[in-house]
């Protein structure tokens, strides 16, 4: 963990668990989620592979459904979007809100919409 999370800005790990992320074609596959003070990453859950890292200060916004569900779409800024599912969502949700509120930005949107 400390080999991923040891970029500059990076002081704690803020939340931490296995998570389904579902690509364009809805296969679903097993991941890593952590959540530091500044990036997400996300890491093979096999191999602990890092997979990708989200700046946090690069999401524009979460997308929620209204219906009760794990889903959760995290819409990034001049990347492509990433859809995963938890059982945890509402933790995930507090947490990044949390994290880029105290960031010197825009607070985070969220939305609620089934669509």
């Amino acid at each position: 963990l400390m080999q991923f999370t040891s970029k500059p800005g990076d002081k704690e790990v803020v939340f931490a668990d296995s998570i389904v992320k579902v690509n364009r074609e809805g296969q679903i596959k097993r991941l890593i989620l952590i959540i530091t003070n500044v990036a997400i990453y996300t890491l093979d859950n096999r191999w602990c592979n890092l997979k990708r890292r989200i700046s946090l200060s690069d999401i524009e916004r979460l997308h929620l459904s209204e219906v009760n569900d794990n889903f959760l779409a995290i819409v990034v800024r001049n990347e492509y979007d990433y859809l995963l599912a938890s059982t945890r969502k509402s933790e995930i949700v507090n947490v990044l809100v949390t994290a880029v509120n105290n960031m010197p930005r825009a607070p985070l949107e969220v939305s609620y919409k089934n669509r």
